[in-house]
């Protein structure tokens, strides 16, 4: 009696994860290739693999959340959006070779008010675009302060002050108006 075999392997899963959090391990990867080719400037230590890598699962695990939590694709975009933005302001002030001031704490005090806002609206999209649009002007208003303090004596270029505001704000703009459309 012949008995018939799936061949086809286990559940292929979703392509997407794997993609995600094999970039992730390649990102991560990077700075410790630079180090053993001697790349000027690239001396990571033990403590900022730890970092990253932390960052970089925290952002996965949400992003893979959001995907499995269903609802629609803007959903998931503002998610993917704001989860971007709110990592990309937390590695520049981390990483990006300056010295550490109490002018960053306003940056994580911003991504605080967007947390807080987003868990006061349950995670629903009506009430994560205000989140959103919280979170982009006290970033704003974040690197306001920043700039004031590090302005040189012939005072702020008001070009670079809006450049660098609508730079920092823009994913959670983006965010909210992707939020905005999966309300309706």
């Amino acid at each position: 009696m012949a008995t018939e075999v799936n061949v086809s392997g286990p559940r292929q899963g979703n392509r997407w994860t794997l993609v995600m959090w094999g970039g992730a391990a390649l990102v991560l990867s990077l700075p410790f290739f630079a180090m053993q080719l001697s790349v000027d400037g690239v001396n990571w230590t033990a403590s900022d693999f730890v970092v990253m890598g932390t960052l970089l699962a925290i952002v996965c695990a949400i992003v893979e959340l959001a995907a499995r939590r269903g609802g629609s694709i803007p959903y998931k975009l503002g998610v993917m959006s704001a989860v971007g933005g709110g990592f990309l302001i937390v590695w520049i002030n981390l990483a990006v070779g300056h010295e550490h001031t109490p002018y960053d704490y306003p940056f994580y005090l911003a991504l605080l008010v967007g947390l807080a806002g987003s868990a006061l609206a349950r995670l629903r999209p009506k009430g994560m675009t205000v989140a959103m649009l919280a979170t982009a002007a006290a970033l704003i208003l974040a690197l306001r302060l920043a700039m004031v303090h590090e302005a040189d004596a012939e005072g702020g270029n008001l070009l670079v002050t809006v450049v660098a505001s609508a730079a920092i704000a823009l994913p959670f703009l983006i965010s909210a108006w992707l939020f905005r459309k999966a309300a309706r």
